[in-house]
């Protein structure tokens, strides 16, 4: 007699331990594995949710339910979610180690997708190095030392004009007798031909680098790149909080403060010192000299742009929010107190309006948005919220104030996302146990913005949070990770002997409810701003996301408490630093450079703030996802 579907066994073998066990057909792969003595883990609980018990069938069938957490690219290859997929046959399994199924996850994860961060500008810094052997002068050409080298400059480089500052002009005498009339020049060319302006003066045997700089004036922190202005290689990057934090950690409390006596003074001082910081290390990791750096290009909001330069910023939250100037005029080093050669030229990418500034002009450089024929939301998500919406025919621009909490700031255990960061967290929905993930698998010291967003996610999902963004009370006791700590109830992600700093890494009610009122600015902003131009949701075919913290954020998560909306995932793009990428094009290509100015001229800016329909939105996101559920119809709380 045969045997029935039901009672049919098959055997499973699990590579590459060798472990084998025989199994019914139907059942999961994950009991498969556990039947062979393996573990595997799943962080969700065994509900597909997670994407981390990923394995591989080699040979053999199993029937494999689709998944958004398989790209077809996985598919193709053999990946299964072994809490999904079923026995339906004899097979050869592979269960990737900890190691690979890391690099695997983090590679193919639907939250990031590459999108190439320049636009295919032609390379050309508007700061070149040149070499020159003038002809020493006799009685028969006894023209002057600056008329000599003028000429000679001209001729080789092509242009009417040449500058001489009067700190070069004092040297200049000495320099070209000292080195033989043989010397290389570096030179800023602001027009591409017309005039040259002399930087530097150098002996040719020395074979200096040609160094600039890309700068990200973030409100919370300043990143940079050096540059080797010769071929566009980017040397090194390094990163610094901002010190303006000090007096006050979003744009408007520093507006505030720069009208105290000396405020502003003290805040220029505050940021230029911690340029100058962030330079130092990038030259120390090339043995270089701070001097050595010719240019930079500098991208922030509007008030950082202002601040920096020692702008009054006080218009800017005014109605009608004017700021000082939107194209400020390139300025030398020397005039702010960088710590780079003092002739250097600084250049400050323009901005749009008071809260849309030249790190959004940097960021539709970068991400090809202005060049674009698909409908695209860019969203830029830092300490302000800046939207633009468009393509190639037409851009519209609007800015929150979304405050710092995914930075950082304000949040207990907040922190950057670097090393011993919690980037990811997964709550098992019978347990409520946390499985984490920290950028560079150290012990973890604090969490950043993605991970805030990964924790409310999962604690709203498995019922931990209330849809009003408030720890459950009644789950007190029946998970040890559930508590009343100092500043009410929060959730224990790690305890103190897994953490770095020896102390409970905790989220807690007044964090969450930061994080929702951030989240709710953002997503008001968005909403508001399709309504005002009459687009739907469903009408846009691509959403980039730029901001440092984009770098590790989880879509999913996103869409889940209410932070994105609730749009196919193959829509979404992560792009990372779109502020510093921009940046980075405008100091090595002159295109760049002028089609920036071309972008700030062709945005239209929305303005949100004197909106009162703002505040209905902003009060209408307030909840996990949204007081309109059926708004995101994926998001389906345990």
């Amino acid at each position: 007699m045969s045997k029935t579907d039901s009672e049919q066994r098959f055997r499973l073998v699990f590579e590459p331990s060798g472990q084998d066990t025989l199994v019914p057909s139907g059942i999961l792969l994950l009991d498969g594995a556990t039947s062979a003595g393996l573990t595997i883990d799943t962080p969700c609980g065994g509900q597909g949710r997670c994407g981390r018990c990923l394995v591989r069938v080699e040979k053999g069938k199993v029937s494999n339910p689709n998944n958004p957490h398989l790209t077809q690219e996985q598919l193709v290859q053999g990946w299964v979610l072994s809490c999904q997929a079923r026995v339906d046959g004899d097979a050869v399994i592979h269960v990737p180690p900890k190691k690979e199924l890391q690099e695997i996850v983090t590679h193919t994860a639907a939250t990031k997708v590459a999108v190439p961060l320049t636009c295919g500008f032609a390379f050309e810094p508007v700061v070149q190095r040149v070499s020159l052997e003038l002809s020493p002068p006799k009685l028969g050409d006894n023209a002057a030392d600056l008329e000599r080298f003028q000429r000679a400059l001209q001729d080789k480089i092509r242009v009417k004009q040449v500058d001489v500052s009067l700190p070069l002009l004092k040297n200049l005498a000495s320099v070209l007798r000292d080195l033989d009339w043989q010397i290389d020049v570096t030179v800023y060319l602001p027009d591409g031909g017309y005039k040259a302006e002399l930087i530097d003066l150098l002996p040719r045997r020395i074979k200096a680098p040609l160094l600039g700089a890309a700068v990200d004036i973030g409100t919370t922190n300043v990143v940079a790149n050096l540059v080797d202005l010769r071929n566009g290689k980017v040397l090194g990057g390094s990163s610094a909080r901002n010190k303006q934090v000090l007096r006050g950690e979003d744009v408007i409390s520093r507006i505030i403060y720069s009208q105290r006596p000396g405020g502003l003074e003290e805040l220029h001082s505050l940021v230029v010192e911690t340029i100058n910081a962030v330079l130092s290390e990038l030259v120390q990791q090339q043995n270089r000299s701070a001097s050595e750096i010719q240019e930079m290009v500098v991208a922030g909001n509007t008030t950082m742009t202002h601040l920096l330069l020692g702008l009054p910023p006080k218009h800017i939250r005014e109605e009608p929010y004017v700021p000082t100037a939107s194209h400020v005029p390139v300025v030398r080093a020397r005039e702010l107190g960088l710590a780079v050669n003092p002739l250097a030229p600084v250049h400050a990418l323009p901005s749009v309006a008071a809260y849309v500034g030249g790190d959004i002009t940097a960021g539709v450089l970068s991400s090809c948005l202005f060049k674009s024929n698909r409908l695209t939301l860019f969203l830029d998500v830092g300490t302000n919220g800046e939207i633009v919406l468009g393509n190639s025919d037409w851009m519209i621009t609007s800015a929150c104030s979304a405050g710092p909490a995914f930075e950082g700031a304000g949040v207990r255990h907040g922190m950057r996302a670097i090393t011993g960061a919690i980037q990811e967290v997964r709550v098992n929905s019978s347990t409520l146990e946390p499985t984490i993930q920290v950028i560079g698998d150290a012990a973890p010291h604090g969490i950043c913005g993605s991970g805030m967003i990964s924790a409310l996610a999962e604690m709203f999902l498995n019922g931990i949070l209330s849809r009003a963004g408030r720890i459950d009370r009644s789950k007190i006791g029946k998970s040890s990770r559930i508590r009343m700590g100092e500043l009410g109830a929060e959730y224990v992600l790690a305890w103190a002997k897994e953490s770095a700093n020896g102390e409970d890494i905790v989220i807690t009610d007044v964090d969450i409810n930061n994080l929702v009122r951030t989240k709710a600015a953002i997503y008001a902003a968005i909403t508001l701003m399709l309504k005002r131009v009459g687009i739907s949701l469903s009408d846009i075919e691509e959403v980039l996301i730029g901001g440092a913290f984009g770098q590790h954020i989880n879509v999913e998560h996103a869409i889940q408490i209410g932070l994105l909306p609730d749009l196919p995932w193959d829509r979404f793009h992560f792009l990372g630093n779109t502020s510093l990428s921009g940046a980075y094009n405008a100091l090595v290509s002159r295109q760049a450079r002028a089609l920036a100015d071309e972008i700030v001229n062709k945005l239209t800016y929305l303005e949100l703030i004197a909106d009162s329909a703002f505040m209905d939105e902003f009060t209408a996101a307030l909840f996990l996802p949204h007081t309109r559920i059926e708004d995101f119809p994926s998001v389906q709380p345990r």
